[in-house]
């Protein structure tokens, strides 16, 4: 039986007049990182608490804590080296110099690569300066080549989670890559797998005209000889994140790594179920935030895993 991950080892809530919690052992929160955006694309802040509500199977659930405050990462960095990327070599490499700046005292960082197969180049580590002479000096001095799997990628990204310690860090995968490649695992597991690591997928979709021209000439030649886009936006949306397409990738990575590090952090007490059981989440404003923000759109995850000791008692 595949192992599930605690939520948030904590809660019940006792009392709390605040924001600030207090808390009783041995019965779980569920933890869900939100990213509030306005029609043009604008990351809200300043947001409360009473701005949100959240329903579990439906069903409103209170939040008992809550944060808006920036937190520090667990964050792997994804990159496409397969060879569809080779003309984007030195435009990665230098948006991924402008991204580092932007990680702070405190995240930890890995560095992953993949093509046909994926393999971690470091591990998780808070030196950001071994973090960017990895990526400087091991990274993209590798020969780009071989096909591409994507939705393998994101999920291995996903797993190793699985045995990393649980903290406070906001834990995400950032993949950068063309978003073309061939499809070898459906979509559904490799959401729940982020879902059961309570980390959040974004991609920096690097715009690549030779591949899409190649994509359209597959398409004529027919179905069995097709280069596929990979579906990043469809995925990363259910993980809460999110997946955006640029010609100049140097400021799209710093506002990906932003927009990661930027969101609401809500917790409310699991409620009682089946230990195992895949539960869906909907976070939406309140009647009243909505009012102030007019479609505004939430982005959070859209379920998860219920934890072993989903039914314990506080």
């Amino acid at each position: 039986m595949r192992r599930l991950l605690p939520l948030f080892a904590v809660a019940a809530l006792i009392a709390s007049a605040q924001d600030s919690a207090v808390f009783r052992a041995h019965v779980s929160l569920v933890h869900v990182d939100a990213e509030v955006v306005a029609p043009d694309g604008r990351i809200l802040t300043g947001l409360s608490r009473n701005d949100f509500l959240i329903l579990d199977e439906g069903k409103n659930q209170p939040i008992v804590d809550f944060s808006a405050e920036e937190q520090p990462l667990d964050l792997i960095l994804l990159f496409d080296i397969s060879g569809s990327m080779r003309p984007n070599v030195q435009a990665v490499g230098a948006a991924a110099r402008q991204g580092l700046a932007e990680l702070r005292p405190g995240d930890r960082v890995s560095v992953m690569v993949f093509n046909t197969r994926s393999r971690v180049v470091a591990p998780f580590s808070e030196d950001l300066d071994a973090i960017e002479r990895t990526i400087r000096e091991d990274v993209m001095a590798l020969n780009f080549g071989g096909g591409t799997l994507i939705q393998k990628a994101v999920d291995d990204a996903a797993r190793r989670f699985f045995d990393e310690p649980r903290t406070q860090r906001r834990r995400a995968v950032l993949i950068i890559t063309d978003n073309y490649g061939l499809r070898t695992r459906r979509d559904e597991s490799v959401v729940r797998d982020f879902w059961e690591a309570d980390a959040l997928l974004s991609g920096l979709i690097i715009h690549n005209p030779a591949a899409a021209a190649l994509h359209t000439v597959q398409t004529v030649l027919g179905p069995e000889m097709l280069l596929m886009q990979a579906g990043m936006k469809g995925i990363a949306e259910k993980t809460g994140g999110d997946a955006i397409r640029s010609d100049d990738p140097g400021p799209a990575f710093v506002d990906m790594m932003h927009r990661i590090r930027s969101r609401y952090s809500l917790y409310y007490a699991a409620p009682a179920g089946n230990p195992g059981q895949l539960r869906t989440i909907r976070v939406e404003l309140t009647p009243d935030a909505q009012k102030r923000f007019p479609k505004a759109r939430v982005r959070a995850r859209h379920g998860y895993r219920a934890p072993e000791n989903l039914s314990a008692k506080p």
